[in-house]
């Protein structure tokens, strides 16, 4: 998911979207810790979409402080 995908969101799906991704990298994780994961790239691609929902939440959490 790109950054102006995720800024097009309101903060309740990017909240939703967050908590999906959360539980979606720990199911990979699992899997990669039994080796069932077959695209190890999915983690490191999972980690970065997780970084740009917790950017954007915090651009606008400064945005309104403003």
């Amino acid at each position: 998911m790109k950054a102006f995908e995720i800024r097009n969101l309101s903060e309740s799906d990017i909240q939703t979207k967050l908590t999906e991704a959360h539980e979606e990298l720990f199911n990979l994780r699992f899997q990669a810790s039994i080796g069932q994961v077959r695209d190890v790239n999915q983690l490191q691609a999972l980690k970065k979409d997780i970084a740009r929902l917790k950017t954007v939440l915090r651009e606008r959490q400064l945005a309104a402080e403003v």
